[in-house]
């Protein structure tokens, strides 16, 4: 079954695939039981703080571009930060790995390569994100870090947990895997610090939505992707968006909500022909065909796999994740407070030791 047919049946009305629900009782009990074991093998916490961003729903929900806005904004008030990333996509021969602007794709996975390369901050790639952790602190790479998609990853210890959500999508019927899309009940938000509403009219912030009812602990902010530039993959050329406006564009998009991609090129006035592939899709020359005088544009995610067959008119929209003052300031805010408590922590420790 297709993704997008599946997407279809997880976020329409009703629950179609409701004869599955003894499959979504047992991933419910499993997932249950690896959460306690790894709460239970995990070592103390990192002596730096530990940010998570994730989801609670499958697909893509935009957490790349938080954790980029979240690092540009904690790098601006003098932070290091260090991302983590479990490479999902790509294949190394060593664990941890520091993704370079060098690496291949296939190596460290399309997602930590986009965010190094656009962040310009260290990425350490490693399935055991733990191990990933402690490396990157050994190596004296930076004094915060920021898991890209780990808030099901319970042996990471963490300070502030993100919950991202698309905010035309939501939590589509409601129903767990494989009957909806949701990796963890609904209640776990309750557990989480921030709550951010990928594509919620902007900026309020704040609100409690009917959908998340009774989960009254976590804040509620909006976020928008608002598109930041369009470069020419091969020649690095550079142009305002706008420049698609009334042209005739070919859309590749490898990710986890393509059409949320293919509806900003058409906001933008393009003529879109969609090519959609299943999320991180390891893209071959003959997938990047385009019609005479098209352009050929994809994601950031998916250029990285591109990078030495892309044709020349191949060109890359870039997009910025667009967050309220009061949100950013409230999560420095909680930063500032998980460091000053893990000093605090350390301190003692030191003293008793």
């Amino acid at each position: 079954m297709s993704s997008s047919r599946i997407d279809r049946l997880w976020y329409g009305q009703g629950k179609p695939l409701a004869i599955l629900a003894p499959l979504a009782w047992l991933y419910r009990v499993v997932s249950e039981s690896k959460r306690r074991k790894a709460w239970q093998a995990r070592n103390e916490s990192l002596p730096v703080p530990v940010v998570v961003v994730g989801n609670i729903t499958a697909g893509g929900t935009g957490k790349s571009p938080l954790t980029a806005r979240l690092v540009q904004r904690m790098k601006q008030e003098g932070w290091h930060p260090v991302i983590l990333s479990r490479g999902y996509g790509g294949k190394s021969d060593h664990y941890p790995l520091l993704v370079k602007d060098s690496t291949p794709a296939s190596v460290c996975g399309d997602e930590p390569l986009m965010l190094a390369l656009a962040t310009g901050c260290p990425v350490v790639v490693d399935p055991d994100r733990c191990r990933g952790g402690h490396w990157a602190l050994e190596q004296k790479l930076g004094d915060v870090l920021i898991c890209d998609d780990g808030l099901q990853h319970y042996r990471l210890p963490r300070d502030i947990e993100l919950a991202v959500f698309d905010a035309g999508r939501g939590i589509g019927n409601g129903a767990l895997i494989p009957v909806g899309p949701l990796r963890e009940p609904v209640t776990r938000l309750a557990s989480v610090d921030f709550v951010i509403l990928n594509g919620e009219a902007f900026p309020p912030s704040g609100q409690q939505l009917d959908e998340f009812a009774g989960v009254t602990h976590p804040e509620i902010h909006a976020m928008s992707l608002q598109p930041a530039s369009l470069v020419n993959l091969n020649s690095g050329q550079a142009l305002a968006p706008s420049e698609l406006g009334g042209r005739s564009v070919r859309a590749v998009a490898g990710i986890g909500n393509p059409g949320r991609f293919f509806e900003t090129l058409r906001n933008l006035g393009a003529q879109v022909t969609e090519a959609a592939f299943p999320d991180h899709h390891r893209f071959r020359p003959e997938d990047l065909g385009s019609s005479a005088g098209e352009w050929l544009v994809m994601t950031a995610k998916d250029a990285v796999k591109c990078r030495g067959f892309a044709p020349d008119n191949a060109w890359v929209l870039t997009v910025d994740a667009c967050l309220s003052e009061p949100f950013e300031q409230r999560f420095l805010e909680r930063l500032r407070e998980c460091s000053g408590q893990l000093h605090q922590q350390n301190t003692e420790r030191t003293n008793h030791g």
